[in-house]
Order: structure tokens, then C-alpha cells, then sequence
């Protein structure tokens, strides 16, 4: 019998939502989407107070919110639906070159040991590392941004055939009415997430990042 490491597979003759399994994953195009403003300011505050990097600190709070999600943890393979007990993330890091690497890293530590793990981990990447992925990239989360502007909207690229791994990014944080406020865009296999699971995200993101007024 085939097994995944770190994952169990989603029994289909019980699944409630089979009928709709088999009916988006035959769409040549089986992804749904959302892009939502995030009120980050207790990220801003706690950046402020403590000097956190904000792309590390919101990647994690980010992580913690979309693994609280066990949709977003649901993978497909061989047609079979695989469940993460938790997902990594793949991030992307700017090079000197004006082009990006990815970089992979966990994302079940606390914050303030996540914090210099992944520093390490993005200094390597930029250093040495390219658009291959060199650790399995099933589990993982793909995370990227786009700090330069705000956005409203946001087309992302997929692969054929499709993956059904969760594509999250985010855009430039601005002020308005003391608040900062930053466009955030979740992308999903339909197949395994529908709006229910993709509010839930964002319901679990906002607590995560109430969570640093605490710290």
C-alpha cells in the first residue's frame, strides 16, 4: 500500500465532498481565488517594538493560519486525496541579479526560533539557489510577494497537468486611516477548497496576527 510520509489518505467512499472532487479536478483550469486586504498593523507594531523582519514575521504567521486549514493541507495524488498533518513553506527570495530562488522551510517552530532559522535559510538561497526545487515540494505551501505596489487583483501561473498546492502572496502594506492595510491572494485547488475554506484562511491569518499584540 502506498504511503507519504507525514500524511494520511482521505478515504473517497466517505469524502462528503467527492462528487465535487471529481467534477473540478476534470477542469483544465480546476483553481479558485481571492485576493482580500489584511489589516497587518499589529505586525507593524510588533515590528516596530521589536525589529522583526516583516516578509519572515507575516510568512509565518501566514504558514500557521493555512496549516490551521485542513483543506489547505490536502494534496492530490495519483487521484488520491493525501492530507499533511503539517506543510512547509516554499518562499521566493530576490537575488543580486534581479531574478529569485526558492527557499523552503519549516514552518512548526515558534516564532522567535523560526525567525533566524529562516534568515539562514534565505541567505542560502539567495546566495546558491535557483527555480529548481530540491526538497519534495508536495507538502509544501508556495508563498511569494510583490513589496513594490499595492494590488487589487492577481493572475498567478500553473502547471499542466495541474498541482494542487496552495499559492499565497502578498503586495505592499499602506497606511490609511491609521491602519495598515495589505493586499493578500490565496489560490486554491477547487477540487479540494471551496470560499468556505479560503474565509477560514483569512479569519485564522487575522488571529495570527492579533496574536503578536501579545508578544
Amino acid at each position: 500500500m502506498k504511503t507519504i510520509p507525514g500524511a494520511h489518505r482521505i478515504d473517497l467512499a466517505a469524502y462528503p465532498r467527492r462528487d465535487h472532487f471529481a467534477y473540478f479536478s476534470a477542469m483544465a483550469y480546476p483553481y479558485v481565488g481571492l485576493t482580500a486586504e489584511v489589516d497587518v498593523t499589529p505586525l507593524t507594531d510588533y515590528r516596530a517594538r521589536s525589529g522583526s523582519p516583516f516578509f519572515l514575521t507575516l510568512l509565518h504567521c501566514v504558514a500557521k493560519a493555512a496549516n490551521s486549514v485542513p483543506q489547505l493541507r490536502q494534496r492530490i495524488v495519483d487521484g488520491e486525496i493525501w492530507e499533511f498533518d503539517v506543510c512547509p513553506s516554499s518562499f521566493i527570495v530576490a537575488k543580486d541579479d534581479e531574478t529569485y530562488a526558492y527557499c523552503q522551510v519549516r514552518t512548526d517552530l515558534p516564532l522567535p526560533e523560526f525567525l533566524p532559522y529562516a534568515e539562514e535559510r534565505k541567505n542560502a538561497a539567495r546566495m546558491d539557489g535557483n527555480i529548481e526545487e530540491n526538497e519534495d515540494a508536495l507538502p509544501c505551501f508556495f508563498i511569494s510577494t510583490l513589496p513594490w505596489m499595492r494590488y487589487t487583483s492577481l493572475i498567478q501561473p500553473a502547471p499542466v497537468p495541474a498541482d494542487s498546492n496552495p499559492r499565497i502572496t502578498w503586495g505592499k502594506a499602506e497606511t490609511r486611516g491609521g491602519r495598515s492595510m495589505l493586499p493578500l491572494t490565496l489560490l486554491c485547488h477547487h477540487a479540494l477548497v471551496d470560499g468556505l475554506h479560503i474565509s477560514r484562511f483569512y479569519a485564522a491569518l487575522d488571529r495570527e496576527l492579533k496574536q503578536l499584540e501579545l508578544l
